[in-house]
């Protein structure tokens, strides 16, 4: 674990051993993996200090200094701040984790619109005093329901979109689906690209981006011909599961867009917990989404998954 503080404006870090003799530049390129043009501006504009004083950063670091990085500057919000009720997962100086209900959006997709979930995320962090330009790691759809992990400002969203895109954010979903699955685990791996057809519909496609879904069952109701499953997403595409189920021959439980049947007023998908090592303190994050609209999902004890 890598002891850390904040200290107004600053990010503090207590050296720890094992970065001791390593460079303030190696720490940042190879240690935080921090984008280039990124760290070009920490280092030109001198927001990286060593017990309060400017170094160069090919100074080798000491195991207990005190790096300070000016993170926690006001800035303004690329969305409209509104009021929703919404339930926080997780917190700290760096991210935040909220449960979304179904029927929101991630984000606004036009740029007065103010009934996102990144609008309420903006909301929270402003009542709190903190003016932030909080964005969003990954997202939802609109009638899927669970964990949305937030960035409270670049530095952590830019090692987090590193952390998604090696495949180090482990995002586990539960799915009701149609039929009984004779197979109780396996790994959907089918490109998927737009369909030609339909505004928003996707569908597997030779030519379409590299999409690969892991499955477990957990339950079958043979009385209802239908399967509660656990399913993992190795990569993010539109529509992901919903189209890699739907392709298998189970499409979701009310995903009327897939073939699923009208029994639900959304598709019964629920993005039910994210696991990652926190990208400073190395800390391992299990974070559990509980369901909003319980009639869905039949019940089972969500932290058994």
């Amino acid at each position: 674990m890598i002891v850390t503080f904040k200290k107004g404006e600053l990010f503090e870090i207590i050296i720890p051993s094992e970065w001791s003799g390593i460079t303030i530049e190696h720490l940042f390129k190879v240690i935080f993996q921090a984008p280039k043009k990124l760290t070009h501006q920490f280092r030109m504009n001198k927001l990286v200090t060593i017990n309060g004083k400017i170094t160069n950063w090919h100074t080798p670091l000491q195991e207990g200094n005190r790096l300070q990085i000016r993170l926690f500057q006001e800035e303004p919000c690329s969305f409209i701040p509104a009021y929703h009720d919404i339930e926080v997962l997780y917190e700290d100086d760096h991210l935040l984790i909220l449960n979304k209900p179904a029927g929101m959006d991630t984000h606004p997709n036009e740029l007065k619109q103010t009934n996102t979930l990144a609008n309420a995320a903006a909301y929270y962090l402003q009542a709190k005093g903190e003016l932030r330009n909080v964005r969003h790691v990954h997202r939802l759809d609109r009638n899927t329901s669970g964990a949305i992990l937030f960035a409270k400002h670049t530095f952590s969203g830019a090692l987090l979109d590193k952390l998604l895109e090696e495949q180090k954010i482990t995002r586990t979903y539960v799915a009701l689906v149609h039929g009984m699955m004779q197979q109780k685990r396996g790994t959907i791996n089918n490109p998927i690209g737009r369909d030609r057809h339909h505004p928003t519909r996707r569908r597997v496609s030779r030519t379409g981006q590299a999409a690969i879904t892991k499955y477990k069952v957990i339950e079958t109701y043979a009385d209802k011909e239908m399967t509660l499953i656990q399913c993992e997403l190795l990569t993010g595409r539109t529509h992901q599961i919903r189209v890699h189920l739907s392709h298998i021959g189970h499409p979701l439980a009310g995903d009327q867009l897939y073939g699923g049947k009208n029994i639900f007023p959304r598709q019964a998908l629920h993005s039910l917990k994210l696991t990652f090592l926190h990208p400073f303190t190395k800390e391992e994050v299990i974070c559990h989404a509980p369901f909003l609209d319980k009639h869905i999902f039949p019940q089972f004890d969500l932290y058994q998954i």
